[in-house]
């Protein structure tokens, strides 16, 4: 079938889910009458900072969910990635393997270690790392010595870790990712920022590696306003992460004492108020957000548009819903009228290594990654 992207028809139909002609935004909050009183009760309270028993009924929360063993919640993703790296023991000038399409964030916390990020491209599929790009990379410039460390023989660095992203809810390739990482003995951690209620193979995502993190930023299928989440089964790099995100700081009923360089990235306890009202709401906003993901689906298949689906094997939370155009072309006429329309669309981030701070990092192919941004579009994806 040939494709046939009406970019009014889509409008219309985009406002009629939304039965409003106002702005549509990409993906806006939803809130009601517990996350007031929830906020209310922390102000009565007094305890809004980092201190409160809202903080740990949340980690409990995220916990039970999503079945990890630990929970240490953040001021943000970005700390909480930050974070995970640093216990997970990233040094200066190590690498770190990950994607170039991405927010910023997950490579910017790689150089806030000291470290390089090292890009290996996407597959359309997932979206996410290409398992197959990370295993010839790896077959062309990495080899394990005597010390059982990674490195990379053009470079001279250590290969520490490597960072696959769950883009727009859509689990990555991750068991075979974590097979390659064995078999370098290069450290996983996940960045599933994106996909909290996302699956694979049964298992939540960021739960395959070692350390996973989250994020809860306004725009997310769940909000704290601003924050973040480790998620492991470690019980020493809990106890690490909670450590240094709680500024290093030692027990005692009165004196400040720090036994290393610590962080003020905990979870205010007003934020997780409202992340604890979010998370009674999520199942259900998984279950509307994959409704409106099939509605989506069928209109752009009588089409002829590529709609983006979850991967074999996965349950995808469809956090940003996207399509596929013919070309950037196709791509900035679309933009430019939804927008103009007040209907918010979206293309996909810079690709990482084009940037001027990570154009010299070393890099695989990236034939998917550059492609995929060219053509990929985020449409309206609030729950309805």
């Amino acid at each position: 079938m040939k494709s046939q992207l009406d970019s009014n028809e889509f409008v219309e139909f985009v406002q009629e889910i939304y039965s409003t002609k106002e702005f549509i935004p990409l993906h806006a909050p939803c809130f009601g009458d517990k996350e007031r009183n929830y906020v209310l009760d922390t102000l009565d309270s007094t305890y809004v900072s980092s201190v409160g028993e809202y903080v740990d009924q949340f980690e409990s929360r995220l916990s039970e969910y999503t079945g990890a063993k630990y929970v240490v919640a953040t001021v943000n993703g970005t700390a909480a990635l930050h974070t995970a790296l640093m216990v997970s023991g990233i040094q200066r000038e190590d690498e770190v393997i990950t994607s170039p399409l991405t927010f910023i964030a997950t490579c910017n916390a790689v150089h806030y270690c000291g470290a390089h990020p090292v890009f290996v491209d996407i597959e359309w599929d997932t979206l996410g790392l290409s398992p197959e790009s990370m295993a010839m990379f790896l077959r062309d410039y990495a080899e394990v010595r005597d010390d059982s460390l990674c490195w990379n023989k053009k470079s001279g660095r250590i290969i520490r870790a490597c960072v696959p992203i769950h883009n727009l809810g859509h689990p990555a390739r991750v068991r075979e990712i974590a097979d390659i990482c064995k078999a370098y003995n290069i450290l996983l951690i996940e960045d599933a920022a994106e996909s909290l209620g996302s699956f694979t193979s049964e298992v939540h995502t960021g739960r395959i590696g070692q350390i996973g993190t989250l994020s809860f930023n306004g725009n997310k299928i769940i909000t704290t306003g601003g924050g973040g989440a480790l998620i492991t089964d470690d019980t020493e790099l809990a106890r690490c992460a909670k450590h240094l995100t709680t500024t290093a700081k030692q027990p005692h009923p009165w004196l400040f004492l720090h036994d290393d360089i610590g962080y003020n990235y905990r979870l205010p306890n007003i934020n997780a108020a409202l992340g604890c009202a979010q998370m009674e709401r999520l199942p259900t906003y998984v279950i509307k957000k994959r409704k409106l993901a099939h509605q989506y689906k069928q209109w752009f298949s009588e089409r002829g548009i590529k709609f983006v689906s979850e991967p074999s094997g996965a349950v995808s939370n469809y956090w940003l819903n996207s399509i596929v155009l013919a070309n950037v072309d196709e791509r900035d006429e679309f933009l430019t009228f939804t927008n103009s329309q007040n209907v918010m669309t979206r293309a996909m981030w810079t690709p990482i290594h084009t940037l001027p701070m990570y154009r010299s990092c070393y890099r695989a192919d990236l034939t998917n990654a550059e492609a995929v941004e060219k053509r990929l579009v985020n449409i309206p994806s609030s729950v309805v």
